[in-house]
């Protein structure tokens, strides 16, 4: 597989980072004005619109035959994904890599930055209308649910990337690190059968999971496979559209997302380099190889002489006054003792 190096990735995301974006609060107002530097380039339209009529983009952009859809923010409080991709279109239009020609000559890219304005602009989860466009793939009773889904159709992708953000509180399985990048190939079915489809997922999976562990060894898990009736990614992996999965998690003293943005840029344009320069998606063994997600984490834990004692905190993210508030929450008195706190503070004698 070729195998992007260290070394390049860090220089051009260096370079190319989209400066004005930033944190975890990013709505359709942070990246508004940054759609007519890209007209130059990409192909910019406005495709729709969301339940309270925030307008939703997409940008295309190559000639290739190779098909490939992304999109992020399907969770409006999930943006990480979205701050990767604005870093990935400077490097399309100010770059004279050869990686990026490449890609360009061999595949037509479809982004949709931000799918879910409304649910960015108070940073929930769910659409205007409480709906989680994650567990509408089926009904399709949200504006966006329908909007992706012909966009789908009518692109007709070979691959999909589907990017998410995921809590604080998974590990790598088998270590003490947090899963600062996951991924998926979606099951189609109950009984995940390794379907064509799901094996050149993982084929894509296993080039990008490579690249990480030349970057940040052992901080790469496996999300689960279960199947989800109802979800976009199983849906559409089982209507024949390879959909590779990445959850942005937590790194060490993270908080802001900004190393995760760095490592989902990094595994984004892997696999799309992967892609626009692979014949056979064949080789998919070594999608096993990588841990799954564990859950051992907690943002804050107070460890006491009595163990017994020990209280769990949790951050939780709010909009507040129209400010971007973390509030610590106790969500544990009983800690385990295989669990670890991202920070830990030691009192010594019991708690009163």
């Amino acid at each position: 597989m070729n195998t992007l190096s260290a070394d390049f990735l860090e220089n051009i995301f260096t370079v190319q980072k989209e400066n004005s974006l930033h944190g975890k609060w990013i709505t359709y107002k942070d990246i508004e004005h940054l759609f007519y530097k890209y007209e130059s380039q990409f192909v910019v339209s406005q495709i729709g619109t969301s339940e309270e009529n925030r307008p939703i983009h997409q940008l295309q952009v190559g000639t290739g035959s190779k098909k490939i859809l992304l999109w992020s923010q399907m969770h409006g409080n999930e943006s990480t994904g979205t701050k990767a991709l604005f870093d990935l279109f400077n490097c399309i239009i100010n770059s004279s890599e050869e990686i990026f020609s490449k890609i360009l000559k061999e595949c037509t890219l479809v982004f949709i930055p931000m799918l879910n304005p409304d649910g960015a602009q108070v940073y929930t989860r769910v659409n205007a209308n409480q709906i989680d466009l994650n567990r509408d793939a089926v009904d399709r009773v949200a504006k966006e649910s329908k909007l992706l889904r012909n966009i789908l159709e009518g692109f007709n992708p070979q691959f999909c990337f589907n990017l998410h953000d995921q809590r604080t509180i998974f590990n790598v399985e088998g270590t003490k690190n947090a899963a600062t990048i996951s991924f998926l190939a979606p099951s189609e079915e109950v009984t995940r059968a390794l379907t064509k489809g799901r094996t050149e997922t993982m084929n894509v999976i296993v080039s990008m999971n490579k690249m990480l562990q030349n970057v940040i060894p052992d901080y790469v898990g496996r999300y689960t496979d279960e199947f989800y009736p109802t979800a976009t990614g199983d849906n559409f992996q089982k209507l024949g559209y390879n959909t590779i999965l990445i959850e942005s998690g937590h790194y060490p003293d993270d908080y802001d997302r900004e190393e995760s943005r760095k490592y989902t840029f990094f595994s984004i344009l892997q696999g799309i380099h992967h892609i626009a320069n692979t014949l056979s998606f064949d080789d998919y063994e070594a999608y096993f190889d990588i841990p799954n997600n564990d859950k051992i984490f907690y943002d804050i834990i107070h460890r006491y002489s009595d163990s017994k004692n020990d209280i769990a905190y949790q951050y939780e993210d709010k909009i507040i006054d129209g400010k971007f508030v973390s509030k610590l929450n106790k969500v544990d008195e009983k800690v385990q003792n295989s669990n670890i706190g991202h920070s830990e503070i030691v009192f010594e004698g019991k708690i009163i």
